[in-house]
């Protein structure tokens, strides 16, 4: 079998390790109550995802949470990074709770910490509940008090269990790929609702964290996204596009939380299609956090592209690529590591929230054996030990994910889990890098 190369011990004592899922992926979205969410209406409309697949179903964790944490815990994890559902919670956004929503996230809370998991809790994962979405969803300010409100049910029922909580996961993929690509629910391709939803997807994530803190809590992070943006050569046309590219993935949110301004090759795109009064937001934007998360499975080559700002085109790059055709270029987890510390974080800890690939998995004779997964993260965690040792305060990991799941607008064919899923039979077996993992938590 092949091993990673590392084990607990070359890691200080204070790291964590952990797996990382979403509600709307693996939960069951049609059991227990939960209201009807805009990835429910985006999948039941033709040509937005495979196969028209959505998440009614998923991993029926709903019903099989407690052997899926089993699996959690006898890995050796430290942690269980989960995400509540909105709709599952306020089905209709706002008003009365579904009670039995409610009980769910307490039993799950209680069977990680039956099992010695630490509960990290993610808010938002996506999935938005259809009548908010129906009110204009992210391009309507008042989410920043729908959500506040949902922060308050939810982790009034919760909080006190929680070990480190984040409101809203990868802001890029809310606002940008979801309003401006239209790759994610609602499918929107309009730049004056990517303005609007970039920006109150941190108004809302700053409203959480002044929610949290008024019930006592502690630990609370902000979770993005990032893609190293590598110029397609050194002309100056492909350097501008390349610092763009990067300004909208990876510096908008940064900024707008640790710094209380928007970068400029941002500015000019989307500073006319921002809402009045946008910059008096900053003061709830920069709520204080405890940590900070970073998300990272790639890099993008970046060319320059005529036409309407953003001047960039994604470009194929030379490297080898996962299920997802996604390159994998482990240094930019390091790069993105120095570099948040050095410009944005300080000596605030930074904790690696999701690193994993896709990967065509298939059991045979029982076995599933994806070394290739076993080699990226093998290489990811590599730069994560090359970062502390370079001084940087990255104090956890947490691998995406724990089993095969929805992966939104491809349905069920990209394969990211440790444990493999057979969305026929429901039935879990865990693959060649879950017992490489338990060997090096458990046994180094």
């Amino acid at each position: 079998m092949k091993n990673f190369t590392f084990t607990r011990k070359d890691f200080p004592a204070d790291f964590l390790f952990g797996s990382a899922t979403s509600s709307y992926q693996i939960e069951g979205h049609q059991f227990g109550g939960a209201g009807a969410t805009h990835w429910d209406s985006f999948a039941a409309t033709p040509g937005n995802v495979v196969r028209a697949e959505n998440g009614a179903t998923a991993c029926d964790h709903y019903h099989r949470y407690e052997a899926d944490l089993d699996l959690a815990a006898a890995a050796g994890l430290d942690c269980y990074r989960f995400s509540t559902s909105w709709a599952r919670v306020l089905p209709e956004g706002t008003g009365t709770p579904n009670a039995e929503g409610l009980d769910f996230y307490d039993r799950l809370t209680d069977a990680m910490l039956e099992r010695g998991l630490k509960p990290c809790a993610t808010l938002y994962h996506w999935e938005l509940p259809q009548p908010l979405a129906d009110l204009g969803g992210w391009r309507n300010r008042e989410i920043g008090n729908w959500f506040a409100e949902f922060t308050e049910v939810i982790m009034g029922r919760i909080g006190d269990r929680m070990h480190s909580v984040a409101p809203i996961n990868e802001p890029w993929c809310v606002g940008w790929l979801s309003h401006f690509l239209g790759h994610h629910a609602p499918g929107l391709r309009d730049i004056r609702a990517t303005a609007r939803a970039m920006h109150h997807v941190l108004l809302a994530h700053g409203r959480a964290i002044e929610v949290m803190r008024g019930l006592g809590m502690s630990n609370l992070g902000a979770v993005f996204n990032f893609e190293w943006a590598h110029p397609v050569d050194t002309s100056p046309e492909a350097l501008a596009a390349a610092e763009t590219y990067d300004a909208i993935y990876n510096r908008f949110f940064l900024g707008g939380v640790f710094k209380g301004a928007y970068p400029d090759p941002v500015l000019k795109g989307l500073e006319p299609h921002l809402p009045n009064g946008w910059q008096d937001d900053f003061k709830t934007i920069t709520q204080p956090v405890d940590w900070c998360g970073l998300n990272y499975y790639t890099r993008k080559v970046i060319g320059p592209e005529p036409g309407p700002w953003p001047h960039y085109a994604e470009l194929d790059g030379p490297l080898p690529k996962t299920q997802m055709g996604w390159e994998i270029y482990p240094d930019g987890l390091y790069n993105f590591l120095t570099r948040t510390a050095a410009e944005y974080t300080g000596d605030l800890p930074l904790i690696v929230t999701e690193n994993g690939m896709s990967n065509p998995d298939v059991i045979e004779n029982g076995v599933v054996s994806d070394h290739g997964r076993i080699e990226y993260v093998d290489a990811h965690l590599a730069r994560v030990r090359k970062a502390i040792a370079d001084g940087v305060p990255v104090k956890g990991y947490f691998l995406w994910s724990l089993m095969d799941n929805y992966e939104w607008a491809l349905g069920y064919e990209k394969r990211f889990g440790m444990v493999h899923v057979d969305f026929d039979t429901l039935a879990r077996t865990p693959k060649a890098s879950y017992h490489a993992l338990k060997e090096a938590l458990t046994l180094g």
